[in-house]
């Protein structure tokens, strides 16, 4: 991914974060399969997204390993992929979500999807997104002063 390479912190960490996509059938006990595995392999979910239809789900994971996660899972015959996401830190009151997306609007940028999760940092509230344009979102953001993650700020 060579997008991830361009973007980088202050200490040299990357900004763009893997997450995987697992794409599972929309049956009992899919989900704790997928679970399950992750834990026997002392894998750690530290954001989740799931996303359904009648006959299929998305689950969409960041997780402590990343390339132990992908091996698990396909070793287990699940269909995957990895991509990129930015985390962001977003403030933690009324209207701090919309700030960013007014940012991303003003700058051209479509957010495909996105997801939040619980925070260990008081007051900041933390956002997993996918644009159409990760690096010049992604850009943008910094520019404009948001937090973004590197996947040891979201994996800690």
């Amino acid at each position: 991914y060579p997008e991830a390479a361009r973007l980088k912190d202050e200490r040299g960490r990357t900004m763009l974060i893997k997450q995987l996509s697992v794409f599972i059938e929309n049956k009992k006990g899919r989900l704790s399969t997928v679970t399950g595995l992750l834990r026997d392999h002392h894998i750690d979910i530290r954001a989740l997204s799931v996303a359904d239809t009648k006959d299929f789900g998305i689950v969409r994971l960041i997780v402590t390993d990343t390339d132990k996660a992908f091996e698990v899972l396909k070793d287990a015959n699940c269909m995957l992929k990895v991509s990129h996401v930015i985390g962001i830190g977003v403030a933690d009151q009324p209207g701090g979500l919309a700030t960013v997306m007014d940012m991303l609007r003003e700058g051209g940028i479509t957010v495909e999807y996105m997801y939040a999760y619980v925070s260990r940092v008081a007051d900041t509230a933390f956002v997993i997104l996918r644009a159409d344009d990760n690096q010049k979102a992604a850009e943008l953001l910094q520019a404009k002063g948001v937090q973004l993650l590197s996947s040891a700020d979201v994996c800690g």
